[in-house]
This record gives structure tokens, C-alpha cells and sequence, in this order.
């Protein structure tokens, strides 16, 4: 049998979690992907002025759609969690967080409510950065369960 998982440090709040490795590969290859395109729009010499913007326009696109990619994050403060999906943002107190799950093969971490739903939240991803996400959805565990209750007080 293996030992159980050392209980992690609960960390001073406010504490934010996002999947910082993974950010910073959407946005460098955004920003690349954005160069090469608007670079190539303008070298091309057969192209009108019309051409060049609709490439530019492209690039801006994929950039935005990497960009909105990287924007997952859970935010916890004493008064709860802040959840901020790609188009979505959530506000839960303690009491409305009952578990925190990451298992294997998840490709985020899920909360079970309160409301007897389960909310994806993408801030705590084990992507690239497999053992940082393990970490994180301990601490975030540990913080749900000093603060909350399990029962929605609201």
C-alpha cells in the first residue's frame, strides 16, 4: 500500500491559480503565429491593400482565440472562489464548493457544488505542468475544506 498524499500548506489568501505553462505556450505562439502571418502579408507584393488587411485580420483572429485559450484561472480569497472559464466567470462561496477533483484522465479540474452540479474549472489543468496541477488541486482542496462548510449557507 502506499502512503497517503502529504496534506498540503494552506496558503495565504488571496491565492491564484492558472495553468502558467500552458499560458505561456498559447501566447508565444499566438504572437508568432501573428508575426509570421502579418510578415508574410507584407512581403507579398501581388497583394492589394484589402489582401494584406484580411491576412492581418487572420492573424488578429488566431491570436484572439489562443489568447481566450489562456485566460482560465481560479482566484481563491477568504470570502470564496472566483472561477474564470474561456467565456465564462463564476463567483462560489466556500460553503457552495462540497469536493475539489482532479482524477487520472481529467483534463481539468471538476467542483462538486453545492447545487448538486459539477463545474469545470480550467484554472487547474494537468497538461504540460502534470505535477503543479496535482499541487494546486490539493491546495485548493485543503482550502475548501478549511473554509467551507459543505452546506450553502445562501
Amino acid at each position: 500500500m502506499s502512503a497517503p498524499a502529504p496534506r498540503p500548506e494552506i496558503p495565504t489568501l488571496p491565492v491564484t491559480f492558472r495553468p502558467t505553462r500552458t499560458r505561456v505556450v498559447l501566447l508565444t505562439v499566438g504572437a508568432a503565429m501573428f508575426l509570421v502571418i502579418t510578415a508574410v502579408a507584407m512581403t507579398l507584393e501581388q497583394l492589394s491593400p484589402g489582401e494584406r488587411a484580411s491576412f492581418v485580420f487572420t492573424a488578429l483572429l488566431f491570436f484572439g482565440v489562443l489568447a481566450l485559450l489562456s485566460r482560465p484561472k481560479i482566484v481563491a480569497t477568504e470570502d470564496g472562489v472566483t472561477v474564470v472559464n474561456l467565456t465564462r466567470t463564476r463567483r462560489l462561496s466556500w460553503a457552495e464548493i462540497l469536493r475539489v477533483n482532479l482524477r487520472v484522465g481529467d483534463p481539468w479540474v471538476f467542483l462538486d457544488l453545492s447545487d448538486g452540479t459539477s463545474m469545470p474549472a480550467l484554472g487547474i489543468q494537468p497538461g504540460i505542468a502534470k505535477q503543479q496541477a496535482i499541487r494546486d488541486a490539493r491546495t485548493l482542496r485543503a482550502l475548501a475544506e478549511n473554509h467551507g462548510t459543505g452546506t450553502d449557507i445562501g
